[in-house]
């Protein structure tokens, strides 16, 4: 028989904790932040207009930040408009097991900014710790390519932010804060980029 704890062994400062550290991480976002939404939904909002696409990667709960960001573009946010040309490249189960399989995992972002990203496209390299090699070789990829660029990590930065021009820096060192500062980076992100194209 399964014996689950009662609620009241929890210890409820564990929670409290993490509230207090959400809310820090939160209110250490000043007009910086805004600005770095602003540059990176304007380099998206050109890469559209000028007929380019705009993609999104990332490993684990960064690839499904990219996954969200993109259905909010393809789909709507907030408001109706029509459709934009957005795509996440973790969601192609064949072509990421063939390239897993047949290539080094470093390569499987790297080999598909080769195939689908060109000049006017701008690339969103997700990393909680700015330091995946497949993230960073696919910046690179992108940049040989003359595609814009947005960072969007945490901690330092690492490798990522030094890569990029512009680059999203959760103010954390802690990975599910990184996270969280980083789904409001997208939905804050995705509204500009509506705003854009709505529908009057």
């Amino acid at each position: 028989m399964i014996k689950f704890r009662n609620m009241s062994d929890h210890h409820p400062n564990q929670l409290r904790a993490r509230i207090t550290e959400a809310q820090a991480t939160f209110a250490a976002l000043d007009d910086s932040f805004v600005e770095i939404v602003e540059d990176a939904a304007a380099c998206a909002i050109e890469s559209l207009k000028n007929g380019g696409a705009i993609y999104f990667v990332g490993n684990g709960g960064s690839a499904a930040d990219a996954q969200h960001w993109a259905a909010e573009l393809v789909g709507r946010y907030l408001c109706e408009r029509q459709p934009l040309n957005a795509h996440a490249l973790t969601t192609n189960s064949s072509t990421y097991t063939a390239l897993v399989n047949d290539y080094p995992a470093a390569e499987v972002f790297e080999r598909q900014v080769l195939a689908h990203v060109r000049t006017n496209d701008t690339l969103f390299a997700i990393s909680t710790s700015g330091n995946s090699e497949n993230i960073l070789r696919a910046v690179d990829a992108a940049e040989k390519l003359g595609a814009k660029v947005v960072g969007v990590t945490g901690k330092d930065g690492g490798k990522l932010a030094e890569q990029c021009e512009l680059c999203f820096i959760a103010p954390s060192d802690d990975t599910p804060r990184i996270q969280e500062a980083h789904l409001f980076f997208g939905h804050s992100l995705c509204e500009l980029i509506e705003q854009a194209f709505a529908v009057e």
